[in-house]
């Protein structure tokens, strides 16, 4: 690593040094899940211009912020681009079942908002 990249490194918690109410309140924000989510089914890093969400860019960036230290995602540069990747393995041992739980919560939620929305009006 050169000294330019070392001063470019982003600090991580330790797998150990993850808690997880810091991985609940991380998981809480719907923006911070959305996230999560777009990261589950990636099977690459994604750079954090990747992502549509509906904010400004400096919160898009407290929002990466919050589940990198956390220990959600874990944050790379390559060149000027920002990796995001999903700390699932480190997640799993810790928390066993956990993220998957929220992901398939999430999902089933979405699913019935949409019915909400999709049903007609007096029903």
């Amino acid at each position: 690593m050169t000294e330019r990249d070392a001063a470019r490194a982003l600090a991580h918690p330790e797998a150990a040094g993850i808690r997880l109410e810091g991985v609940l309140h991380a998981l809480s924000d719907p923006v911070r899940l959305s996230i999560v989510r777009d990261l589950d089914g990636s099977a690459s890093a994604l750079a954090c211009s990747s992502f549509e969400l509906p904010v400004t860019k400096s919160t898009t960036t407290h929002h990466f912020r919050v589940l990198r230290e956390s220990g959600v995602v874990r944050q790379t540069y390559r060149g000027t681009t920002k990796l995001n990747a999903l700390r699932r393995e480190e997640l799993e041992e810790l928390f066993p079942g956990l993220l998957d739980s929220v992901l398939t919560a999430a999902a089933a939620e979405e699913a019935r908002l949409a019915e909400v929305r999709a049903a007609p009006e007096g029903f």
